[in-house]
C-alpha cells in the first residue's frame, strides 16, 4: 500500500498484512487507514500479494475506509510519472488527483456488489498487502519508533509469488521515466513512437491509432479479479481467458463497482450514448461537418477521431468561431464510439459554457468538475466518471486526473491561460500532464485555442503533434477588420499624435459609429481600480510604500463624490494612506499615472459618450453576457463578456502595459488576450489595438498570425536557452536550504546554474516553519530536454536526502514553471 505522507524519503510501497475480517473489501484501489510509526495515516491500497519480501515485523490493516476503488491503474501510472515529470511524490499528486470522500455521497449513489469468491482461492488466513522495502530503518513522528513494513498480497490476484515488490517498484518508475522521456525526445525527433511503433509525420491525422490494451491496463470485472502483467501476458488470447474465467465469477449483469472493473460492465451493455446519424456521414446527431471542413484536414480529423484513432493537433480556431460547441462535437464523435472524453477550459465561464453544448449532445453523460463545486457535488460527479455513468468530463485544471473509462479524447481549451499551473506541490501544469496521459494510454489529444503557446508549438514542430488550422483566405474571411494607430504614413498625416494619446481620435471615431448604428462596443484595459500604478512625475521612480514597499495607487473611493481632486494615494498591500509622499531618488513631490485602471477609464468615456450606458466587467463584478444595444463595455483582460450577434468596435487599450511586463511569456500572453478580445468583434467590425504599429506582436495580431508568432517565440527561447527549448528546475529557499540540497543532488552533466536570483513579482514564498519569515531566493538549473527526466530524478533523490535530516527551512522545487523571473 501506498502511505499518504509528506517525507520524500517515504515515497514507497509498504507491505502490511490483511486481517480475515476485511479480506472481501480490502482490493486494489480502495483507501485505508494504517498505523504508521504510532499514529494512524491515510493510503491506498496498490495490489494483493500472496507473500512478502519483509523478513521483519508485519503489521495488519487498521480498516479500509471504503470498499469504492478511487485508484485505478490507470490514474496511479499517471500519477507516478507526473511525480517523475516534476520531481515530486506520488503521495502529493495523488492529493491533486482524487477528491476527499464524501460518505454520505458514495455510500447514497453506490449499490453494495455481492462479493463472490472463485473456487479454489487460498484461504483469508494466507493473505498479506502489497509491496516492498523494509522499513526499519524509517521513522517517523514524534515518536520515533522504527516503523513497520507494509502492503498487500493475494495468491487470486497474482499466479506466481516470487516477484520482488521492490522490482515493481523499480518497474513502475521505469515505465513513468519512459513516459516523461518520450514526450522529451519527441521535441528534438521528427517521429515519435506509440506502443512500440513510429509514426510517420507525413500521414497527418490517420496513423495514430489507439493502442492494445497493454498488460498494466487490463484488470477484468469481479472482486477477485485478475490483474495480467507484463511477464504474464503472451497474446491477446491470454486476455480473452482472463475474462472468460472471469465471467464465471460474477454474472455480466451485476453491478460493478469501479474502475476498470466498470469498462468490462460498460461494454457488455453497450452503452452508447449518441445515436449514430443515419445521414451517412457516420457522425453523431447534432456534430456538423461543415465548421470542420474550414481546416486544412479538418475532415480528416474528425473522421479519424471517429474510427478511435489516437490522433494529435493543435487546433487554432478561426475568428469569432464557436468553440465551444466544436469541442463538444469532438466529445460526442468520441462518446459516440463507447469511449470518454475530458474537456479542460480556464475557468467557471467557460465551463458553463461548454458543458451547455455538450449535454446538448450528449445528455446526461456530461458533467462538470470544478473546484467551486461545494463537497457533495464535486464527489457526486467525480464518481459519475469513475464508474461509468459520466462519458464527458468538463473541467478545469483538476479534471486531468479524472477517472475516465476508456478515455478516447482529451482536449485543452486556451492552455496558455496560468489557471492551468497548479499551485500546489509538485506544480503540475494541465498541459504537460494532457499530454503525459494522451502518450501513455493512446488517446487523441487535442490543444485548441485563438492563440498559440510555444509549448504546443515546440511539440507541433517534433511531429507529435499536427497543426489544425484554417487557409488564409478563411482566416480573412472571418476576421474583423484590425489596425493600429499610426500604422501607415496616410494615418500619421491625418492625426500626428496617433501614437501619444491612451484613446486617438480614429478610436473615438470608431466608437462613435457603431454605437450610431446601435452596436456595442468593447473597451479592454489591463488593469482594473481607478488609478493602480503611481510614478514620480520627474524622475518615472515607482512611488512606494514607506513602511511595506508596496506599490501606491489612487483608489476611486479616495475622489470623493462632490467632483474634489483625489490627493492622498494608498498603498495596495498595506492599506495606509500616504499623505506625505516624497520620491527617494530625486525628493519630488508630484506624482503620475503609471497606468490608468478600468474605473478611470469608464469615467472618461462616459464624459466622452453621455447619455451612453457604460458598464464595467472586471475583479468580483465580472459579467458573462451582456444583450445587445448601444453600450460601451469596458472589462479587464480575461473579462469580456460575450454579446450575442458580436461587438461592433472593440479598443484594446495601453498595449504597451502588457507588452513591457518582465515576464518570459509577455509577448505571448499579450497577443492570446488581444486575440481573445478580437474574436468577440463580429466579421464586419473593427479592432483597434493601441500599441506600437512595428512590434512583432502587434504585426501578428494585426496578420491574426498565432502559429507564426508561436514559431518565432520558440526559435527566440532556444537562441537563449528559455523553456520549452530547454528543461528547466526553480529552486526557492535560502541560501542554506538551497546549497543542502544541490549537494546532495546528483545533477547530470552539463547542467547550467544561474543565479541566485529574487523571486519574480508575485511570486508566492515556500512555505516556512519559522516565526521569522526567511530570506528567499531563487537558483535556476538548466538541462537539455532529453537531460530533463534525468535533472527531475535527481532532485527527487535529493529531496529525498533532506527530507531525512528533518530540515524546516523553506525550500520549494519547480520544473519548468510558469513565472521563471
Amino acid at each position: 500500500m501506498l502511505p499518504l505522507l509528506s517525507p520524500a524519503h517515504l515515497d514507497r510501497d509498504f507491505d502490511y498484512l490483511v486481517p480475515p475480517e476485511l479480506d472481501e473489501i480490502a482490493q486494489p484501489g480502495v483507501r485505508v487507514r494504517v498505523r504508521f510509526a504510532g499514529r494512524l495515516v491515510d493510503g491506498y491500497l496498490l495490489a494483493r500479494l500472496s507473500r512478502s519480501d519483509h523478513t521483519g515485523k508485519m503489521v495488519e490493516l487498521e480498516r479500509v475506509v471504503s470498499a469504492e476503488r478511487v485508484l485505478t491503474p490507470e490514474i496511479l501510472k499517471l500519477a507516478t510519472a507526473v511525480a517523475a515529470r516534476y520531481a515530486g511524490t506520488r503521495a502529493d499528486v495523488l492529493r491533486l488527483a482524487i477528491p476527499p470522500r464524501h460518505a454520505r455521497t458514495e455510500n447514497g449513489g453506490a449499490k453494495k456488489a455481492a462479493v463472490s469468491s472463485s473456487p479454489g482461492s487460498p484461504s483469508p488466513d494466507a493473505t498479506l498487502v502489497t509491496d516492498s522495502a523494509a522499513l526499519a530503518a524509517d521513522t517517523v513522528g514524534p515518536t520515533g519508533t522504527p516503523n513497520a513494513a507494509a502492503a498487500v498480497v493475494d495468491s487470486r490476484d497474482l499466479p506466481t509469488v516470487g516477484d520482488s515488490a521492490t522490482g515493481a517498484d523499480s518497474a513502475e518508475s521505469a515505465a513513468a521515466d519512459a513516459a516523461v522521456a518520450a514526450l522529451d525526445h519527441s521535441v528534438d525527433a521528427p517521429t515519435v513512437a506509440g506502443e512500440g511503433e513510429a509514426v510517420d509525420v507525413r500521414d497527418r491525422f490517420g496513423t495514430a491509432p489507439a493502442p492494445s490494451r497493454s498488460a498494466d491496463h487490463v484488470m477484468v470485472a469481479g472482486v477477485g479479479s485478475e490483474s495480467l502483467s507484463a511477464d504474464s501476458i503472451e497474446s491477446v488470447e491470454d486476455v480473452a481467458a482472463a475474462a472468460d474465467r472471469q465471467g464465471e465469477v460474477e454474472p455480466e449483469g451485476a453491478d460493478a463497482p469501479v474502475g476498470e472493473r466498470a469498462v468490462v460492465a460498460a461494454e457488455s451493455a453497450n452503452i452508447v450514448a449518441v445515436p449514430a446519424d443515419s445521414g451517412g456521414t457516420g457522425l453523431p446527431d447534432g456534430v456538423e461537418w461543415r465548421p470542420w471542413e474550414r481546416y486544412i484536414h479538418g475532415a480528416a480529423f474528425v473522421s479519424a477521431l471517429g474510427q478511435g484513432k489516437g490522433v494529435r493537433a493543435g487546433w487554432q480556431a478561426v475568428p469569432g468561431e464557436d468553440w465551444a460547441r466544436r469541442l463538444a462535437e469532438l466529445a460526442a464523435v468520441v462518446v459516440g464510439r463507447g469511449r470518454s472524453a475530458i474537456l479542460m477550459v480556464p475557468d467557471q465561464r467557460d465551463l458553463d459554457r461548454v458543458l451547455a453544448e455538450c449535454v446538448r449532445l450528449v445528455g446526461d453523460s456530461a458533467v462538470g468538475l470544478a473546484a467551486g463545486l461545494g463537497p457533495a457535488a464535486r464527489y457526486r460527479r467525480w464518481l459519475a466518471a469513475l464508474r461509468g455513468t459520466a462519458r464527458v468530463i468538463v473541467g478545469t485544471r483538476s479534471a486531468v486526473f479524472a477517472p475516465a473509462i476508456d478515455l478516447g479524447l482529451i482536449a485543452i481549451w486556451d492552455d496558455g491561460d496560468d489557471t492551468y499551473a497548479e499551485p500546489r506541490a509538485p506544480y503540475p501544469h494541465a498541459r504537460e500532464v494532457a499530454m503525459l496521459r494522451a502518450h501513455d494510454t493512446g488517446a487523441a489529444f487535442v490543444a485548441a485555442g485563438f492563440a498559440r503557446t510555444a509549448e504546443i508549438q515546440a511539440v507541433v514542430d517534433s511531429g507529435w503533434a499536427h497543426d489544425l488550422v484554417a487557409d488564409r483566405t478563411v482566416v480573412r474571411k472571418f476576421s474583423p477588420r484590425i489596425s493600429a494607430p499610426g500604422d501607415s504614413d496616410i494615418a500619421m498625416e491625418r492625426d500626428p499624435v496617433a501614437r501619444a494619446v491612451r484613446i486617438p481620435a480614429v478610436g473615438y471615431a470608431a466608437a462613435r459609429s457603431a454605437l450610431k448604428e446601435g452596436a456595442a462596443v468593447l473597451v479592454q484595459v489591463p488593469r482594473r481600480g481607478y488609478i493602480p500604478a503611481l510614478a514620480c512625475v520627474k524622475c518615472r521612480t515607482p512611488a512606494r510604500c514607506r513602511r511595506c514597499n508596496g506599490p501606491l495607487s489612487l483608489p476611486d473611493g479616495r475622489a470623493g463624490h462632490r467632483g474634489e481632486t483625489a490627493h492622498s494615494p494608498a498603498c495596495r498591500w498595506c492599506g495606509i494612506t500616504e499623505a506625505a509622499f516624497r520620491c527617494p531618488a530625486c525628493a519630488s513631490r508630484a506624482l503620475r499615472a503609471v497606468v490608468i485602471g478600468a474605473a478611470r477609464t469608464a469615467e472618461e468615456l462616459g464624459r466622452a459618450f453621455p447619455g451612453v450606458p457604460i458598464r464595467g466587467s472586471s475583479g468580483g463584478a465580472v459579467l458573462d453576457t451582456v444583450e445587445p444595444g448601444p453600450q460601451v463595455i469596458v472589462a479587464t483582460v480575461g473579462a469580456e463578456p460575450v454579446l450575442p450577434g458580436g461587438y461592433g468596435v472593440a479598443l484594446l487599450l495601453d498595449g504597451w502595459a502588457l507588452l513591457s511586463r518582465a515576464d518570459l511569456r509577455a509577448a505571448e500572453d499579450t497577443l492570446r488576450r488581444w486575440m481573445s478580445a478580437a474574436t468577440l468583434v463580429r466579421n464586419h467590425g473593427q479592432v483597434i489595438v493601441m500599441a506600437e504599429p512595428s512590434l512583432p506582436t502587434v504585426q501578428a495580431l494585426l496578420r491574426w498570425d498565432p502559429v507564426g508568432h508561436a514559431r518565432a517565440e520558440v526559435a527566440g527561447r532556444a537562441e537563449v536557452g528559455f523553456p520549452p527549448a530547454v528543461r528547466m528546475a526553480a529552486i526557492d529557499g535560502t541560501a542554506d536550504s538551497i546549497a543542502e540540497l544541490l549537494s546532495a543532488a546528483k545533477l547530470p552533466d552539463h547542467v547550467d546554474i544561474l543565479g541566485p536570483v529574487p523571486l519574480p513579482p508575485g511570486a508566492r514564498k515556500p512555505f516556512d516553519s519559522g516565526d521569522t519569515p526567511a530570506e528567499v531566493e531563487r537558483m535556476l538549473l538548466r538541462v537539455h530536454r532529453t537531460a530533463g527526466t534525468t535533472l527531475a530524478r535527481a532532485l527527487a533523490a535529493a529531496q529525498a536526502v533532506r527530507s531525512t535530516h528533518r530540515s524546516d527551512a523553506p525550500l520549494r522545487v519547480q520544473i519548468d514553471p510558469v513565472d521563471i523571473g
